[in-house]
């Protein structure tokens, strides 16, 4: 056993914690936290300038719809908050039974609420490009990468379903591991469908997905077969979400929901600015925003850290500690 899972073990039993082995927890699982959430952003921007040694319409027709697919990616990671605080409250409480009956709902739920999503998508991308203000010239080739896109976003959200459990339990290495492999996998299958199969801009989004289907799998399988506390094979239990689980989540996701609805549309609202001014200018406006992305990744990378240690004492039942 590790030293991080020695210290959350203290938190769980109610054992005193030194503001030494407090600073180190909130280091140990922060910084892997982090490296998650920065590969989130570049595998936009592999994408990107993967197709921007193309031609500027392909960087412009990823660009355009790139908001559009970050406000669904939004409405999928905030899917997964409802639920991991429930399940870091429990772990917390060592209620590994109850942690592990939320876990089947949460993958029943978010499967669910992707597949919705991911019809939504499909339903608009033909038109989607033409009310975000982009050109005939790019129109089709945003439509495309989009709609590609929206095919994987139930691989997508149950990796990020999968990789927000874990993380609530304790374990943030995984996540960060295979989150860093999925960005070497995205460069060698954009490589693959961009240039060697000549698919352009759809390649891109084809090599994406894929990338995302094995990281995927392999987050699912960590969680599904080899967690310590969370594993759910082998085990009986529904799979079928239950009132109370789900108005819980409603509670704690909603608001997130609505904040990241937002958040996401402003920036929509400004590739709807930006989108008359040209193929160069979406295509800049694109890796402005990437870029400052970078930015603000590690907050997103610490939040989850401390959902973590704020839900497991919690749910330990030491309040004072959760506020420190």
């Amino acid at each position: 056993m590790g030293t991080k899972d020695i210290l959350l073990g203290k938190i769980r039993s109610g054992e005193h914690l030194s503001t030494g082995n407090q600073l180190s927890l909130a280091l140990r699982l922060g910084t892997p936290a982090i490296i998650a959430q920065l590969s989130s952003v570049v595998m936009q921007y592999i994408d990107s300038a993967m197709v921007g040694h193309l031609d500027s319409s392909s960087a412009a027709a990823i660009s355009l719809v790139s908001t559009c697919l970050w406000l669904l990616g939004g409405l999928c990671f905030v899917c997964c908050n409802g639920f991991s605080v429930q399940v870091a409250h429990l772990v917390g409480a060592n209620d590994f039974a109850s942690a592990r009956k939320v876990v089947r709902q949460a993958l029943t739920f978010a499967l669910i609420w992707s597949v919705a999503l991911s019809l939504i998508g499909l339903a608009v991308a033909q038109r989607l490009p033409y009310w975000l203000g982009g050109s005939p010239e790019i129109a089709d080739m945003a439509s495309g990468y989009f709609r590609i896109c929206c095919l994987f976003l139930p691989l997508m959200q149950l990796d990020y379903m999968a990789a927000t459990l874990l993380q609530c339990s304790g374990n943030m290495k995984i996540p960060s591991i295979l989150n860093v492999i999925m960005c070497v996998l995205d460069v060698i299958f954009n490589y693959i469908f961009i240039y060697m199969m000549d698919m352009g801009v759809e390649g891109a989004a084809l090599g994406s997905g894929l990338a995302e289907a094995v990281t995927a799998a392999a987050m699912l399988y960590f969680l599904v077969f080899r967690s310590r506390d969370l594993r759910i094979v082998g085990e009986k239990g529904s799979f079928v979400p239950s009132g109370k689980i789900l108005r819980k989540a409603a509670d704690i996701g909603l608001p997130m929901c609505l904040q990241s609805i937002i958040m996401r549309g402003a920036y929509i609202a400004g590739t709807v600015i930006v989108a008359p001014l040209g193929t160069i200018a979406i295509a800049a406006n694109g890796f402005a925003i990437t870029a400052e992305s970078f930015c603000y990744m590690p907050g997103y990378g610490i939040s989850d850290a401390t959902t973590t240690l704020v839900g497991q004492s919690l749910g330990a039942g030491r309040k004072s500690r959760g506020r420190i």
